[in-house]
């Protein structure tokens, strides 16, 4: 795996520091644990604990592939550069793999909804943010992605996310993402596409 960070020092993150493929999923294994969308997807815990590590990698692995992604001790930022995308084939066998045929069209449903989403301009785009839970309220998400947020300020190029929580979006607009629309499919929670132009 590439070792994409920049470092943040007030966030003990280390240019030496060894990360691994293991060390990312880890994280945001238990950054994820509560999200409502995902739980929503993998209801049951071992379930959660079983299937949510190779859907990570079909949602953002090509991140970790192309060395886009930031990371710390506790948590990362897995971003997709203009001109790469989830792999959506392996998005599809995934979720055929581990959930339920009955759930099949709700799910497929969501992430349509999710790719219908996605500003037509080239864009930067966050799939996968997540600090584990100790860590979080202290500033490491906003380390997190500032770098991209800075190469988009400089490169005049948008960024895109969905917000799953109210504390996401929170964060997502104090760093200058607005809200586009609210995806609201079957009963899974809502998600909230947001964009955020250069500055």
């Amino acid at each position: 795996m590439n070792q994409a960070l920049k470092t943040r020092p007030d966030h003990s993150i280390r240019p030496d520091l060894e990360m691994s493929e293991d060390h990312v999923v880890a994280d945001l294994t238990a950054a994820f644990e509560a999200d409502p969308p995902v739980r929503w997807m993998y209801p049951e815990q071992t379930e959660y604990l079983r299937h949510f590590p190779t859907f990570l990698s079909a949602f953002g692995g090509v991140a970790i592939l192309e060395g886009t992604l930031e990371w710390a001790e506790g948590g990362a930022a897995l971003w997709i550069a203009p001109g790469s995308a989830p792999d959506d084939e392996a998005i599809m066998a995934v979720v055929e793999a581990s959930v339920p045929a009955s759930r099949h069209n709700d799910v497929f449903a969501v992430f349509e909804a999710m790719g219908l989403a996605h500003p037509a301009e080239p864009h930067w785009y966050l799939p996968v943010m997540g600090v584990v839970p100790e860590r979080q309220g202290r500033g490491l998400g906003t380390a997190l992605m500032r770098p991209v947020l800075d190469r988009c300020d400089a490169t005049g190029v948008m960024a895109y996310l969905e917000a799953t929580t109210e504390r996401s979006r929170a964060l997502y607009s104090r760093l200058g993402f607005e809200q586009m629309d609210t995806i609201r499919v079957a009963d899974c929670p809502p998600i909230h596409p947001m964009v955020r132009h250069p500055l």
